[in-house]
This record gives structure tokens, sequence and C-alpha cells, in this order.
């Protein structure tokens, strides 16, 4: 349910079952009301009008027709719509996706909260969040700047996760769990073709949550962290390589079952070096990355 729709299934709730709601609607007081910007507002209100919950007077100003209740079976509630933390995921994608075009652009808040249903306000809140370690740049009266992703990056990156990774593991090999990992073992030998976001993926951040080390957790949960999974998972729809990911995955859990540590090691760091050529590989792809986003 987008931002728009919650506001008409709300307000018409509340008319319909003679909740307070003031007669004369303002939309600077509904903004506040509803804590979002007047675009999704004007959008709820016209499909108000339209549906005669509202009326629109001659002056222009908008009202509530005088009318008795329906039903209280009018009245159930509403679902409440995405919070602001509900909205990263689509937001990082989108960062991800305008992150593979050959030069640097602006992100509108307007454009993008029309073609999300999302108001401004949360995209504000949560760009100002990427922007706050690095991932994008506000501009003023510009927008916000999404730089191309360069493969000097992406291996930079990789090179600190690889590090990371494996101090992990050095201080987790002797909390893991028997149990627990032919549990994780199961799961990578599902059936069946899968994509990459179907790929259980919990080898790693259950090797980092064992590592006892918040520093390194708080790596793995931050924005830029999340940004690189979702390119992967972008950059690896084929079966083929997922099945090859999963394979890795297992042989990585049966070393560290075995307590074969040098090879659970070698296994880790060339699993985590193999994401390069995969992602280089999206980086050379000419696909026009903006007929993909539907821009």
């Amino acid at each position: 349910m987008t931002l728009t729709e919650y506001i008409v299934n709300d307000l018409r709730r509340r008319i319909q079952s003679g909740e307070d709601v003031s007669p004369r609607l303002s939309l600077a007081d509904l903004a506040k009301d509803y804590d979002v910007s007047v675009t999704p507002l004007r959008s709820a209100l016209s499909t108000l009008v339209a549906e005669g919950h509202v009326e629109k007077l001659p002056n222009g100003r908008l009202r509530i027709p005088k009318r008795k209740a329906r039903a209280a079976a009018s009245a159930v509630l509403v679902p409440v719509p995405p919070t602001p933390r509900d909205w990263e995921a689509p937001l990082l994608r989108e960062v991800m996706l305008w992150s593979l075009r050959r030069h640097a652009a602006y992100m509108r808040e307007e454009s993008l909260g029309e073609k999300l249903g999302a108001g401004r306000s949360i995209i504000r809140q949560t760009f100002s969040r990427f922007a706050a370690v690095g991932l994008i740049e506000h501009v003023p009266r510009r927008g916000w700047l999404v730089r191309p992703l360069s493969e000097k990056d992406m291996n930079a990156y990789l090179i600190v996760r690889e590090i990371l990774e494996l101090k992990a593991l050095g201080l987790a090999k002797h909390r893991l769990v028997t149990a627990d990992l032919r549990e994780l073992i199961a799961g990578t030998m599902g059936t069946g073709p899968r994509t990459a976001s179907q790929l259980d993926n919990r080898l790693h951040e259950y090797v980092i949550q064992r590592s006892g080390n918040r520093y390194i957790r708080n790596f793995f949960r931050q924005y830029n962290a999340r940004y690189y999974t979702e390119l992967f998972y972008h950059a690896a729809p084929e079966t083929s390589v997922v099945s090859t990911m999963a394979l890795q995955h297992r042989r990585i859990l049966q070393a560290f079952v075995s307590g074969a540590w040098t090879l659970a090691r070698r296994l880790l760091s060339e699993h985590i070096r193999a994401q390069g050529p995969i992602l280089t590989k999206l980086l050379s792809r000419g696909d026009d990355e903006d007929e993909r986003r539907g821009a």
C-alpha cells in the first residue's frame, strides 16, 4: 500500500465512521496530521472528491458533506503504511540502480516520491542517513547526487570485507555450533532454480555474529555494506552463478564442521574474491540502466 492509498483509505474510514475530522480540509493541517508532504495529500483528496466523500466548493476549498455516518462496518481500521525504516530497502535499491549509470546524476525527491508512492519527508530522512555515510551527497537546489560505481571502489570494499570476515572467522571458530552448521549446510542444498536474493546467505551473518566483535557486526550492518549486497543480487541473476555460490557456501561450512580452519580460510577468501568478477561483468554490460529503471 502506498502512502497516498493509506491516506485515501484512512480519511474515507474516518469520514464514514463519523470520527472527528475537520469539516474544512486544510492541506497544511492534514500534512501535520499524517506527517507527510502535500503531494500525496493532493492525490488522496482528488480521489475522495471523485468518490463524493469530500466536496469541492466554488472557491476551491474542500469540505466534508453533511450526512449521517454509515454502518459501523465501514469503520474497519486501515493498516498503517510503511515506516521510514521500511523505505530504506527500496530507496537503497534506487540508489544502487542510479549508481550504475555512466555519469553522476541527481535524484529528485518529488519524482522519486511519485514513482514509489513515498512521502518526500520519508525520502529526505532516509537519504540524509545515506549521505551521512558517504553513499550519496545532497546538493542544495539540485537534489541528491549519486556518483557512478567504479571498479576501484568495488575492489576496495571487497578488500575490507575479506579482511573483516577472515578476522571474524578467527574470533568465531571456537564458538561455532556443529548443529547450527549442519542446518546451514542443509540450506545450501535446496532444489530448483533460485535467484541471487534467494541464496541462503546466513553463513556470513552467522560467522560475524559469533565473532563477538560489535565493530565488525556494525560494519556489515551499515548502508555501504547493504548497498554492495544489493548490487551483488542485481549482478547475479543467472541461476548458474547462484548454484556456484551455494556450492561454495557448502564447502566452507563443511570445512568448519571438520575443523579444517586453514582450508576454511582459503575457501572463504576465494568465495569473497569471486564476487569481484561478477560485479566487474555488471559494470562492463552495455545495458541502458536508465531504461532499466523506467526513468
